[in-house]
């Protein structure tokens, strides 16, 4: 069984507390790895070596850590097979699925070579008389990060990229359930150019996460993850004096009026409903038909859909639609939140819950879910399930559907399929949630706008990526200036002549 390290200093450092966990391979249960949780000590090490590197590196002028941010986005391309295979072993998601977790995180890193641009100030010529006035963009210094096990390549450089090339150091506490591609990460950094010390990886779990809430050095923290655990990480970070962006669950609606392309709206909901198994915070988990008539409709047409969903391990190829499920424990969630739906008057129309793979028995795989007639009572309704289970609320009319997206606590994300222009345009203005689609099923921005949404689905001010990732990881000085004219024989200001 392989043993898992930290990344101080440069190097892969084995673990001194004593404590591990166990990583599985999710399509066969078994467990392939052991990784080292760390104490308080070791979070507290990584950060000192931090904090003596970062002062240099924040000296390099903006065009220069842009160079290495260009170089590391060349080795992403290389190692993508590379860090994909990887990253499907320890999570479970399809190979297509894992390179499009790597993809969308070397995209922000794209994004990041404009640094330069970004990181310019603002300068007033003759402010007053004689007077200059100008603002600079600082790195912070020692920033956290700690990050999710759905998308671990992804996630990871949603953060220390714009830190990085910031001019902060950064110390990653990634997800414990598949922790190799950070590391990997971090090595590809340092190979394009980046100092020692400047990136680090720490392995962990609740100790190494209060470590780095509590610990003076550490200026920001970044979390995604669940609701409950985004709050908690908020209030204690903000308590100990820290700039916090942390992002929580997701309960996402999909509006299908009675105009829609049905086939158009049924493949959108099928991909985004179940791919990577459901464990994505923008995966569409609420299907609101309006109208009965669209409601029989849609059904007619997705549920041969996802009866037709293959399911299997990464290592079947492109053949395959979604893998396992992260742990087993993931897998009971979600059987429990199914049978509470069955419990709770929902009708199943697709039922996966016998699914079973010939030769991967005791791996984590659970099949295709499709509910109808779902009410908002309901726990199927209320819960981020984070599985392949997609829900039907039929709604009466537009003004129900958009309600039931604008009273549910999450924010996250939201679609509407229409060709209606008038109502797409009122549901984008009106609608309280963050991300919105209009025949789009996932609308996850690009990386030169940002990631974020409202409600209970976000705390904290700035958004993930795009400008406001800029701000997040810089403080802004400014600098009023006056420059004495008039000067005497002997050295002496004639303090008159600037009157």
């Amino acid at each position: 069984m392989a043993e898992l390290t930290h990344y101080i200093n440069g190097q892969r450092v084995s673990g001194n507390s004593g404590r591990f966990g166990d990583v599985f391979n999710p399509a066969t249960g078994e467990v392939q790895a052991r990784v080292p949780l760390a104490s308080k000590e070791e979070l507290d090490i990584a950060v000192e070596i931090a904090a003596e590197a970062q002062p240099a590196w924040g000296a390099v002028n903006p065009q220069r850590r842009a160079r290495v941010m260009m170089k590391f986005v060349d080795l992403l391309h290389r190692d993508m097979d590379k860090l994909a295979e990887v990253l499907s072993s320890e999570h479970g998601k399809t190979f297509p699925d894992a390179k499009g977790d790597v993809q969308r995180g070397l995209e922000v890193a794209e994004y990041c070579i404009g640094a330069p641009q970004m990181l310019k100030g603002e300068f007033t010529d003759s402010a007053g008389p004689g007077i200059d006035m100008y603002s600079m963009k600082q790195p912070l210094g020692v920033c956290g990060g700690i990050t999710p096990f759905n998308f671990p390549a992804m996630i990871p450089m949603w953060m220390f990229t714009p830190a990085i090339v910031c001019g902060n150091a950064f110390i990653l506490k990634p997800s414990e359930r598949d922790p190799s591609v950070p590391i990997l990460l971090a090595e590809l950094m340092e190979e394009a150019g980046l100092p020692k010390g400047i990136l680090q990886v720490v392995n962990g779990d609740k100790v190494s996460v209060d470590a780095m809430l509590t610990n003076p050095t550490i200026q920001s923290v970044g979390f995604v993850g669940s609701t409950p655990i985004a709050e908690y990480i908020y209030g204690t970070g903000c308590a100990n004096g820290k700039r916090v962006q942390c992002f929580g669950g997701a309960k996402n609606h999909m509006i299908v009026m009675p105009d829609a392309d049905m086939d158009l709206a049924a493949d959108a909901l099928v991909g985004s409903g179940y791919g990577a198994a459901g464990e994505r915070c923008m995966a569409i988990s609420v299907a609101v038909p309006v109208g009965e008539e669209t409601a029989d409709r849609l059904i007619e047409k997705l549920v041969p859909r996802v009866e037709k969903l293959k399911v299997g391990p990464y290592t079947a190829g492109d053949d395959i639609d979604f893998g396992p499920v992260v742990t087993s424990a993931a897998k009971q969630n979600i059987l429990s939140l199914v049978q509470s739906g069955i419990d709770q008057g929902a009708e199943l129309v697709v039922d996966g819950r016998d699914f079973s793979l010939q030769g991967y028995e005791d791996g984590f795989f659970v099949g295709a879910h499709l509910f109808d007639r779902v009410t908002p009572e309901m726990d199927i309704y209320k819960k981020e399930i984070f599985g392949p289970v997609l829900s039907t609320v039929r709604a009466g009319s537009y003004e129900e559907a958009i309600g039931l997206a604008m009273n549910h606590e999450y924010g996250n994300g939201t679609a509407i399929f229409t060709r209606d222009g008038d109502t797409a345009r009122d549901f984008a203005n009106r609608i309280n949630i963050g991300m919105v689609g209009v025949n789009v099923p996932i609308p996850v921005p690009l990386a030169y706008h940002t990631f974020g949404g409202w409600k209970k689905s976000v705390f904290g001010d700035l958004n993930q990526h795009g400008p406001d990732a800029f701000k997040f990881y810089t403080r802004t000085k400014t600098v009023t200036s006056r420059w004495p004219s008039g000067i005497k024989e002997g050295g002496e200001f004639n303090f008159k002549a600037m009157d």
